[in-house]
């Protein structure tokens, strides 16, 4: 019987001990399970922050990839425009350069005009006399050389035919021309406003046309300035020096003009050379 409750305290004691055991760990388990459970959550907390950076810095990559392609562009069409600019502005530089050049050379040539309408009208005065200076008025205005003379000197009395009176002065106006070959000569008639009707003339538009055309053939038939350089026009009453209303007036108004001019060829020339507008 003791025997019998001896092997049952054994066995009692083995199954409280063997109970003690599990109990303890079980709650180490526990502790350990809870640990692990604390460490699953942190790190999958950690897990999801990591996941949002990285789509976050996604993100940014992307658009610092859309902002820099951007300014690549922005940089190309710079450059671009740069590169036109530069272009514009180096052919703007030589226009003006062929601007001065152009501009220098009409200084040139006006310089030179200038100076040959000196000489030639200084030549024509010292050549005329002072009586033929009376009739005869020699200007330069704007370059052109202006030689005036009056109607009563040189045509016959109602007529457009030269008279001998104006022979000797129109020689010396000749050897002019003729010395100044780089001059075209343009003869210019000019009438007052009183109406004339005549046989083959109509009217004041055909005396002056007239006049002109008889000045222009003693120069090239008697005194041998080339018809080429020569050119005749008439502009009847409507270019008047002074109001028609007094007869001084009229008598200044009746005139034929000898016009010396460069020769319209170099002008041509020089408009040519003119620099092209863009």
């Amino acid at each position: 019987m003791r025997k019998s409750i001896l092997v049952m305290t054994i066995a009692a004691a083995s199954m409280l001990i063997t109970s003690c055991s599990s109990k303890k760990e079980l709650v180490a388990c526990q502790e350990e399970n809870k640990a692990l459970q604390t460490n699953y959550t942190d790190t999958k907390e950690k897990l999801a922050a990591s996941t949002a950076r990285v789509a976050s810095l996604e993100q940014q990559l992307s658009q610092a990839e859309k902002a820099n392609a951007a300014l690549q562009n922005a940089l190309e069409k710079s450059l671009a425009n740069t590169s036109q600019n530069n272009v514009s502005i180096e052919k703007l530089v030589d226009q003006i350069n062929e601007s001065n050049k152009y501009i220098r050379h009409l200084v040139e040539v006006k310089s030179k005009s200038d100076s040959l309408n000196m000489v030639l009208t200084n030549n024509l005065t010292r050549s005329l006399s002072k009586e033929e200076l009376k009739d005869v008025d020699v200007q330069v205005l704007k370059g052109v050389v202006y030689i005036s003379l009056a109607d009563n000197m040189l045509y016959k009395s109602g007529s457009y035919e030269i008279s001998d009176r104006a022979s000797e002065t129109l020689s010396k106006i000749a050897k002019i021309i003729k010395d100044y070959k780089d001059y075209d000569v343009l003869i210019e008639g000019n009438t007052d406003n009183v109406p004339i009707k005549r046989e083959n003339i109509r009217n004041n538009w055909d005396l002056s046309c007239l006049r002109a055309s008889s000045v222009v053939q003693a120069l090239q038939n008697q005194y041998g300035v080339d018809p080429k350089r020569l050119t005749a026009g008439g502009r009847g009453e409507y270019n008047p020096l002074q109001p028609n209303s007094s007869e001084a007036g009229k008598q200044r108004n009746r005139r034929t003009q000898i016009i010396i001019t460069p020769k319209l060829d170099e002008f041509m020339e020089l408009i040519g050379q003119a620099p092209a507008e863009e």
